[in-house]
């Protein structure tokens, strides 16, 4: 696919010289992409913000976050990132698909990080071509004479995550809520007691007595729960036959023992904290990502050789579990809980826990494993929310971490979740016993069954 005549048009008028780079895009069919080589601080990222006094352009280096307080103080502006409508909408207006990182309006007023000025050469990618314009920093330069150059970005290589999980928690309770440190995390945190459910399952979970009458009796206690186990083994994804009249039937003709403890479990932990309404999609797209993320999970496992396999029910609830730090975050600091979702939203190349780390010195995930520790919760799925976003770990449980990371990419490579595309490498798929192509079979079933996966977040999210 040829550059856009837009683009094309633009960088002639300015005579700009500049080179066509071939990339082929990140996904999940191509674990390596030929742009691999290019410094991350020379790639050039694009954020498009507006408050009540109109647009702003920011350019980036990839390898750094915009940090929008910075930026609105060096402007005296409340500058927010654009919802993707509106981004659409302009990218149409200006006769292009994705808005590319360059200024192609004199209408829209641009901000250049400096960092972007010390690097001899940058590579603007063209998302639609998949590929970079290569610049020289002289054509760069000319290309944007008219910006404003002021330090906004914080290289990411600054945001360092902390050794001691449990430390870092307490010092970021410390330093923004007037919490006091108490012995037990649950209680310095001040959450919700644990629904009598959860305590009821967790108890259950680690009696190697207990069957399927125990599990039931437990579940039908909470008519809710019990409604939403039924509902999920009803679901045309499972394809059972005959109708699911009880939570026994879920149990032994559909999902099994130890799925529906841990959904149980899962659903019952994520019923705990009101859900907060000031995510980046509102609030169903929590229930959306711990449904799909539990489908998937269970897709990745029963694709792998039975010798290699996780346990099945704790990789389900590590999917379903998977982004309960973000509930966590909001109810412990719900002060700043704006501010992050607005700065994620501002900054779509980074991972949230860049953000989080910045904005309250501890990620989601660290707080969430952390908690989860204390409700004596399975290692195995410590290890999995605490890890899902680092491939590269290796220690004890890191099958269910990294199988976390390869739901989540996988998701995102369809559109299922929000977040940066990174490549699934071969090496990862071999560690795990798993064929990448039976990884994306299973992906296709989730895509297959997706509005009926939606029906049950709908569900939950009730």
């Amino acid at each position: 696919m040829s550059i856009p005549q837009k683009i094309v048009e633009r960088l002639n008028a300015q005579g700009i010289a500049y080179q066509v780079i071939e990339h082929v895009a990140i996904s999940p069919l191509h674990p390596l992409c030929s742009a691999d080589q290019i410094p991350a601080a020379q790639i050039v990222q694009v954020a498009l913000l507006e408050d009540g006094l109109g647009r702003v352009q920011a350019l980036l280096p990839s390898d750094c976050l915009l940090d929008l307080q910075r930026l609105n103080d060096h402007k005296g502006r409340n500058l927010t990132a654009l919802n993707r409508d509106a981004c659409r909408q302009l990218a149409s207006s200006l006769g292009v698909d994705t808005l590319p990182p360059l200024p192609l309006s004199d209408s829209l007023p641009l901000a250049v990080d400096r960092r972007l000025l010390k690097q001899p050469n940058l590579y603007l990618q063209i998302k639609q071509s998949n590929q970079y314009l290569a610049l020289s920093q002289v054509e760069f330069a000319k290309l944007v004479e008219q910006a404003e150059i002021s330090d906004f970005c914080i290289p990411l290589a600054k945001l360092t995550q902390p050794t001691d999980d449990r430390r870092a928690v307490d010092q970021a309770v410390q330093q923004f809520t007037s919490l006091r440190i108490k012995q037990r995390l649950e209680q310095t945190l001040e959450m919700p007691p644990l629904p009598e459910t959860a305590e009821r399952i967790i108890k259950l979970r680690i009696d190697p007595d207990a069957g399927v009458g125990e599990l039931a009796e437990v579940v039908e206690k909470d008519p809710s729960l019990a409604a939403q186990v039924v509902s999920w083994a009803s679901s045309p994804y499972y394809a059972a036959p005959g109708a699911i009249r009880s939570v026994h039937d879920a149990v032994v003709r559909v999902l099994g023992f130890d799925l529906v403890i841990n959904l149980a479990l899962g659903l019952s932990l994520s019923k705990s904290i009101e859900l907060p309404k000031d995510g980046p999609g509102g609030v169903l797209p929590y229930w959306q990502q711990a449904v799909y993320s539990a489908s998937l999970m269970e897709g990745l496992v029963k694709a792998m050789p039975a010798d290699y396999r996780p346990s099945l029910g704790l990789a389900y609830l590590c999917g379903l579990l998977s982004n309960y730090g973000y509930l966590v975050l909001a109810h412990v600091f719900p002060p700043y809980f704006s501010s992050i979702n607005r700065c994620i939203e501002a900054n779509p190349h980074v991972e949230h826990f860049y953000v989080d780390q910045h904005l309250v010195n501890v990620t989601r995930e660290t707080i969430a494993s952390q908690l989860m520790e204390c409700w004596s919760m399975p290692d195995e799925v410590l290890a999995g929310l605490r890890w899902q976003h680092h491939p590269e770990f290796s220690g004890d449980f890191s099958v269910y971490s990294r199988l976390l990371f390869i739901t989540n990419q996988l998701l995102r490579s369809v559109g299922l979740e929000q977040g940066p595309l990174r490549p699934l490498e071969d090496q990862l798929f071999t560690d795990l016993h798993l064929s990448r192509d039976e990884a994306l079979a299973a992906l296709g079933k989730v895509v297959k069954q997706k509005d009926e996966l939606m029906k049950i977040a709908r569900t939950l999210g009730g």
